[in-house]
């Protein structure tokens, strides 16, 4: 198992395999010739942490005309480039073509059935292209074309309006945390000696695990599972819960668990792992599930049970800002925290954990942090509506609230199951759903889950409609091409048309068309 390694900026930084492509992501990320600018005399805004969140903020303030500085440790671009979405949806591309190729034959396209899956060549794929979405991130063209000042190593606050990195100090009259999260931790005894797989190493893998253990049924572990599964390790997926993906909406989740076992994953919801310990070649994992103790013999156990804030070695003590090490840095909703010269924004302060949010999350930042001063007007994390997706084959896409989220609220739901929708069909694609929830008596809508191969498109439409307080009305006037899947969508809206049709409306209509004829 190989383990990118992130030693302090003196020493070269390793993401292996050291091919070509990890060398050019770690030139562009982390160059090992880098020399940290002079500081200017003061900065307009310090940036700790140069992910999705960070480089959002340093671009978008340097684009207006602040004095910014960029702080890393590791490689800029953070999870989403280095560890995150950019290679796990790379391999999950992979994984769904292999999928395509196995159920040929019902699209009367005939197969061998053998597949020959080319592990290494799958991951120098994904090596590949996460090399060349690095240029978008690199530490040049946040120097050359943003004019950020960008200082690599380890910064911790050393004063009122003070960031120490790298023997140098940066003054700043307003700092932003965005140091991101880490794999969260189980105190399963053994494993830290049997060595495990998580987002941050899983990546640097080169030869495929014959069998791979999978613990946690959440959005990492169920997209992980299933393409490894499908790029052909047995995969056993061991889940605490009684059910996968556990916070989404019970009928996607029960799509998703027939999915894998017709996939062929093995399940073992309810598991409570005792320890784990090697024996020879093997990792032997034991546990009790039913009532029943087991063991399980594998090669690698991949977790994926969750996110952990990355809140140490900043000093926060010391400049009065709050912090919880579950949790994170607290903010209110303006994402100032508890020293109103510090900002926060990102997976070290939110719960929503995702790219987007962070993108979304550091735009508010930056008006907040640098212009509330003129009153333009703060902008509020609690104005956001907010989309997800889970990349599982099919998706899982939700936005909004959910039914048992109601808080008093009484709901309609329309549901539209894809085998109602021609272009489903066609594709072979009918197992999934649309459900919009909306205000009962109105056409408000509050929220939606969307189950379908490309879930994550089709929630668009909905989230721009929320965003913009269009409901149901605003949709089933919207004309959609047929024949496509997001027309579930607007069956949906159809449906909601269907309940106007009051019996009195249906009297009125029905006198009228008779005194006319």
């Amino acid at each position: 198992m190989s383990q990118a390694v992130f030693p302090p900026t003196d020493q070269p930084i390793s993401v292996p395999p050291m091919d070509r492509y990890n060398q050019e992501l770690i030139e562009n990320l982390h160059p090992p010739d880098w020399s940290n600018p002079e500081p200017a005399p003061c900065y307009n805004l310090v940036v700790i942490g140069a992910g999705t969140a960070g480089l959002v903020t340093a671009a978008g303030a340097a684009l207006l005309g602040a004095k910014v500085a960029l702080v890393e440790k590791h490689l800029m671009g953070g999870d989403c480039t280095n560890v995150g979405c950019v290679p796990s949806k790379t391999m999950i591309r992979s994984a769904r073509v292999v999928a395509d190729i196995k159920y040929a034959e019902k699209f009367g396209v005939g197969t061998s059935h053998y597949v020959d899956i080319d592990f290494p060549a799958v991951m120098e794929r994904l090596r590949r292209i996460r090399a060349a979405i690095s240029l978008h991130d690199s530490a040049k063209r946040f120097q050359q074309e943003f004019g950020v000042d960008v200082f690599f190593g380890n910064a911790c606050f050393s004063g009122r309006n003070t960031v120490e990195v790298a023997q140098k100090t940066l003054r700043f009259k307003k700092a932003v945390i965005a140091t991101g999260s880490s794999p969260k931790k189980l105190s399963i005894p053994g494993l830290e000696e049997v060595q495990y797989l998580t987002n941050e190493n899983v990546f640097s893998l080169t030869r495929r695990p014959n069998r791979l253990a999978v613990i946690g049924g959440g959005y990492i572990g169920c997209e992980l599972a299933q393409t490894f599964r499908r790029l052909g390790s047995e995969v056993i997926l061991l889940q605490k819960g009684s059910h996968l993906l556990g916070r989404e909406d019970a009928d996607a989740a029960a799509i998703i668990q027939k999915t894998f076992v017709r996939e062929g994953m093995q399940l073992i919801l309810e598991a409570n792992i005792h320890h784990v310990e090697r024996q020879d070649v093997n990792k032997v994992i034991y546990y009790e599930a039913n009532g029943k103790q087991n063991q399980l013999y594998v090669d690698e156990i991949l977790v994926g049970v969750g996110r952990s804030p990355n809140v140490e070695n900043l000093n926060l003590e010391s400049v009065g800002v709050k912090y919880d090490k579950q949790k994170g840095v607290i903010v209110d909703d303006y994402l100032q925290t508890t020293n109103p010269r510090i900002y926060a924004v990102g997976d070290v302060c939110m719960e929503w954990k995702f790219t987007h949010a962070a993108d979304a999350a550091a735009r508010i930042v930056v008006q907040n942090a640098l212009f509330s001063v003129l009153g333009l007007g703060r902008k509020k994390l609690s104005s956001l509506t907010m989309p997800w997706c889970t990349y599982t084959d099919p998706e899982v896409a939700h936005v909004g609230m959910y039914p048992e989220q109601n808080q008093g609220i009484e709901i309609d739901t329309y549901y539209i199951p894809l085998n109602e929708v021609d272009r489903a069909i066609i594709d072979g694609e009918p197992e999934g759903f649309v459900k919009v929830h909306v205000k009962k008596g109105t056409d408000k809508i509050l929220g939606a889950t969307i189950v379908a191969r490309h879930a994550g498109e089709i929630i668009n439409e909905i989230t721009l409609a929320m965003t913009n307080n269009l409901g149901m009305k605003a949709i089933a006037k919207t004309i959609h091409p047929y024949p496509t899947q997001a027309e579930a969508i607007r069956k949906a809206a159809d449906a909601y048309n269907r309940t106007r049709l009051t019996p009195l409306v249906k009297k009125i209509t029905s006198s009228w068309l008779s005194w006319q004829r």
